[in-house]
């Protein structure tokens, strides 16, 4: 059984249904991360052998003066708080069971800064510590952790960053093969496909044109 968790109810749907046609049931479970009694709630009861905990966004790209604090808060809130509220849900029955797969996704801006990535990288600096720190406090648990660091992928993460501009976030992709969600996907089944004795620790994603994350060589 996969259980989808997100806040669009017709979008979870419609994952519900392409799930079902591969697997042998799916369910879908309408939560916001940011939200740590209904993250509770939600996934309580549940067991889980494998956890892809990505709660992630960023909002803007403006120099740190002249961000919008309110917008901080919302990129913490969901990619810090979200990813703790996620873990702390689903990793007792891990450890009961000693068994699991617990796949953070971070980024390559957790080791990376880049301009006016103030806010978002700091999150994802935050994740590797989450990752790094859960390596520490379940150690003997059973339970694997993996760290996803993917660079640049072709989601609709750039159209929140910008605020619905379609046109500029376009262009961040523009003349460029970005990863794909299918290929972070690829990685994680790899990972969490490894013999028991073998943990995954790190998995670092970059499109083949993406040399880090100032430099980027695009197609003229």
């Amino acid at each position: 059984m996969v259980c989808l968790a997100g806040r669009d109810e017709e979008r979870l749907a419609a994952a519900v249904r392409e799930c079902e046609s591969a697997t042998s049931g799916a369910r879908a479970v309408r939560v916001d991360v940011r939200d740590a009694s209904a993250v509770d709630s939600a996934f309580s009861g549940l067991d889980f052998d494998v956890v892809v905990n990505n709660a992630g966004m960023a909002l803007g790209a403006e120099k740190l003066p002249e961000g919008n604090a309110s917008e901080w808060s919302t990129v913490i809130d969901t990619n810090v708080k979200g990813v703790l509220h996620v873990a702390h849900a689903t990793l007792p029955s891990m450890a009961r069971r000693k068994s699991g797969d617990h796949v953070l996704v971070g980024s390559v801006a957790g080791f990376q800064v880049y301009p006016g990535g103030n806010v978002y990288c700091a999150t994802k600096f935050a994740v590797q510590a989450i990752y790094e720190a859960l390596r520490v406090d379940m150690a003997g648990s059973g339970v694997r952790f993996t760290n996803i660091e993917p660079g640049m992928v072709q989601t609709e993460f750039s159209q929140v960053r910008f605020r619905g501009d379609l046109e500029r976030a376009a262009a961040v992709y523009q003349g460029v093969d970005a990863l794909q969600p299918a290929d972070v996907a690829d990685a994680i089944l790899w990972a969490v496909t490894r013999p028991k004795h073998v943990n995954v620790g790190e998995i670092v994603l970059w499109a083949s044109a993406q040399a880090s994350t100032t430099v980027v060589t695009r197609r003229t």
